[in-house]
């Protein structure tokens, strides 16, 4: 028996709906010039762990139910003596997500986490002039894997979603099409 994979459901819109709307909006030549979303990467800087190392432990934790993949510690790169901090010394963790995980992540992202958030209007529409976009969330308990009563700490992380767009127009097109609940300014 043939095991049928399944597609997830942002991947499929991607393929059916958007993809074609951006070919005809933008007048594209072929379907390879349409931007599509290259990887997701999770950041969670945490400069409390020079005080304490066993936060960068829940921290691994956090981002592992949050992802379903085992994140990465990242480390200074240089010694700055205004921080206290040493060349080498972890300071955070990240994961970098593609494929099926990814298109997971972005779907419970957008339709699950972002109306979470109290008090929400919508994200900024600001992209980094490549057609990247980053958003900055306060808390991990957003996401529905985090159970509030075993964190030891809030805490915010960085989301970055790294697109093939060539400029800020056809990235926050995408992302728009994807459902990113832009503010409107």
């Amino acid at each position: 028996m043939a095991e049928t994979k399944t597609v997830p459901v942002l991947l499929a819109r991607y393929r059916e709906e958007i993809a074609p709307a951006m070919i005809n909006e933008f007048k594209f030549d072929n379907a390879m010039q349409v931007p599509r979303i290259e990887k997701v990467v999770v950041n969670i800087g945490m400069g409390e762990a020079m005080d304490a190392p066993k936060m960068l432990d829940a921290a691994v934790e956090d981002l592992r139910q949050i992802t379903g993949q085992q994140p990465v510690i990242t480390r200074a790169k240089k010694s700055i003596a205004q921080f206290k901090l040493r060349e080498g010394r972890a300071i955070g963790v990240k994961v970098t997500l593609r494929g099926e995980k990814m298109w997971a992540l972005l779907d419970r992202l957008i339709n699950i986490a972002l109306p979470r958030i109290r008090d929400f209007r919508g994200v900024p529409a600001k992209l980094d002039g490549r057609g990247n976009y980053t958003i900055g969330l306060r808390e991990q308990l957003v996401f529905p894997e985090i159970q509030f009563d075993k964190i030891d700490k809030v805490r915010g992380m960085e989301i970055t979603i790294v697109t093939t767009a060539r400029n800020d127009e056809e990235g926050r097109r995408l992302l728009k099409l994807l459902g990113m609940p832009f503010r409107e300014n």
